[in-house]
């Protein structure tokens, strides 16, 4: 399914993936750098690329109904997260955090970046293999030094096995599915969370995803459903 273009250095993959799909690159089109110069995030941050970890974008091309573009984001953080339990020591596993980012031990081991171009979907992934920022604003984790073993070749291709699963298991069963797998990795319903969303802080209990993936807040002024933010708490 996965046709692997493997570069030394690139500024983004996705940025790469974007220029592939604009000149008609295939579904399963997969971008993999050693190194980012300029990899990047959810609302445009930076992201911390050095040599040692893993950084991809697939191609995909869906026949995907613009209102369900969000889904994927939970079918790759889905993934990445049974991917990531594969290399671990048996005893660790990787919890999730709204919307999809990928912790180990309560630190941060993967990002995902999904964007639309052109008709296509391309899922940017970024795993901390061996590095992981020394001055980040939040707790992070690596691979090693969670005692797990891998090479950034063989995650890679754990992962694209993982997501081959998947996408199979969305497209024939829907997003149900995917969202129970998200939930049963997440903080437990009740769980206190704080979501900024532009410069206003909404604070509530975790009460669950929509059917859409939205997050549900039980504030004191009812029930919130967020579609976009940064959240944070206790955590799973």
């Amino acid at each position: 399914m996965f046709n692997i273009q493997h570069h030394e250095r690139l500024g983004s993959t996705n940025d790469e993936a974007r220029r592939l799909a604009a000149s008609g690159a295939p579904h399963g089109t997969v971008i993999h750098a050693d190194e980012q110069a300029a990899g990047r995030g959810r609302f445009g941050r930076t992201w911390f690329s050095p040599p040692g970890n893993l950084y991809l974008s697939v191609l995909l091309r869906l026949d995907l109904a613009p209102e369900r573009a969000s889904e994927l984001s939970f079918v790759t953080a889905i993934t990445v997260a049974d991917a990531i339990d594969a290399l671990l020591p048996k005893q660790c596993k990787a919890t999730l955090k709204w919307p999809n980012d990928v912790l180990v031990h309560d630190g941060k081991i993967a990002g995902i970046l999904v964007e639309s171009v052109d008709g296509a979907q391309i899922i940017g992934i970024g795993v901390n293999v061996l590095e992981a920022p020394r001055n980040a604003p939040y707790k992070t984790s690596t691979l090693v030094g969670a005692g797990g073993i891998a090479t950034v070749d063989g995650a890679r291709d754990i992962l694209l096995d993982s997501l081959g699963k998947y996408l199979e298991a969305w497209t024939e069963h829907g997003f149900e599915p995917i969202r129970a797998a998200w939930l049963a990795r997440a903080h437990p319903i009740g769980t206190p969370l704080r979501a900024s969303i532009g410069g206003r802080a909404e604070e509530g209990l975790f009460a669950g995803l929509d059917e859409d993936g939205a997050l549900l807040l039980d504030t004191v002024d009812g029930r919130k459903r967020i579609v976009a933010a940064d959240v944070s708490g206790s955590g799973p």
